[in-house]
């Protein structure tokens, strides 16, 4: 008894070095291999969100100094072309923008979701000709946004296919409650499909057993829909949520190309920064983009911490024994030749 108390000693600080040693050697590896994504994410990402942040302290063109002399180039002005996007006729015209957006992002989202639930549900029955049924949805979000744009506008014109359905002549490219309509639609038309698929995805990921157990148990349909159905289905539901509020919230070449730019009633965050770099104000173009970021990024950290949309796998990973099974399976080796030491 004596004499096998150091062997399993041994045996285990062994093992725990090991393990250690392979933790090290893995962390490297992954950093090694990673660093390309790194440095492209750094180029193309970090480097342009720095830029804009140095850009919007800034004002460029052509002005008059103290003394009466023409400067041209880049003028440090600090906090003042934020404070102009919040004051005056801009004032006005920033939140008319972001009512706009925020406006657009909840109708949308909410009806793109309802819509795309539905639809996966629909693909995820067995029926003839579900594969043709599923390739066809798919083409809505495959065609270019521009190319969607340029489609709703040809059936909204004066003489288009809207108008002839409702027997009407709405005029859905002017300003007015009639363009948020349109844009409405031709959003919803083309992304709802998005989260059908992505729920669809989650669908197929639930057992057959679970909705026999169900029926076995005389649930409803709306009982099986609320209890199983949409719980199982919430993280990918979350996730596709998420992206389509990010990517609406930067909504720019829909209402550009299908209603036009300088409406108040369709013009977004997205299309003042444009407009305003367009006309070479890139300090306040840039301006308009940090706020336009800050926005979403809060909305994207508010919808991980409150609805908990595990986004990077982060909520499994914290899962009751995820990490120590893991750390189980990487030791298993050297636990099992330290048992083996102990019973010799």
């Amino acid at each position: 008894m004596s004499e096998s108390a150091p062997i399993n000693n041994r045996s285990e600080s062994k093992a725990s070095k090991r393990v250690t040693s392979f933790n090290e050697g893995t962390g490297r590896l992954a950093a090694i291999l990673l660093s390309p994504t790194l440095i492209v994410l750094a180029l193309v990402v970090l480097y342009p969100i720095v830029s804009a942040l140095r850009e919007s302290l800034y004002t460029s063109g052509t002005k008059l100094d103290a003394n009466g002399f023409v400067v041209k180039g880049s003028t440090f002005v600090g906090l003042d072309n934020y404070a102009a996007i919040f004051s005056g006729d801009t004032g006005s015209r920033f939140w008319t923008a972001f009512y706009n957006t925020t406006f657009f992002t909840v109708v949308c989202v909410v009806l793109e979701t309802v819509l795309g639930v539905a639809m996966a549900l629909i693909m995820h029955k067995a029926f003839k000709g579900r594969s043709v049924v599923r390739a066809a949805i798919l083409v809505p979000w495959a065609i270019p946004t521009v190319v969607s744009a340029l489609l709703w506008k040809w059936i909204f014109q004066a003489d288009g296919i809207a108008n002839t359905l409702i027997g009407s002549q709405i005029l859905w490219s002017t300003d007015g409650w009639q363009a948020k309509l349109s844009i409405i639609i031709a959003d919803t038309w083309k992304t709802a499909p998005f989260i059908g698929l992505l729920v669809l995805a989650g669908l197929q990921t639930i057992p057959a057993e679970v909705y026999e157990a169900a029926k076995v148990d005389g649930a409803s349909v709306l009982q099986t829909f609320r209890r199983i159905t949409l719980p199982l289905v919430k993280p990918a539901l979350l996730v596709a949520v998420l992206f389509r509020i990010l990517d609406t919230l930067r909504i720019f070449d829909l209402p550009y190309v299908l209603v036009g730019p300088h409406k108040p009633s369709v013009e977004t965050l997205s299309m003042l920064g444009y407009d305003e770099a367009f006309n070479t104000r890139y300090g306040p173009a840039a301006a308009y983009a940090t706020v336009l970021f800050l926005y979403v990024a809060a909305v994207a950290y508010v919808f991980v911490k409150l609805l908990g949309a595990d986004v990077i796998g982060e909520a499994r990973a914290k899962l009751p024994g995820g990490k120590k099974k893991r750390r189980r399976a990487i030791a298993a080796p050297g636990a099992a030749e330290a048992s083996l030491a102990g019973g010799q």
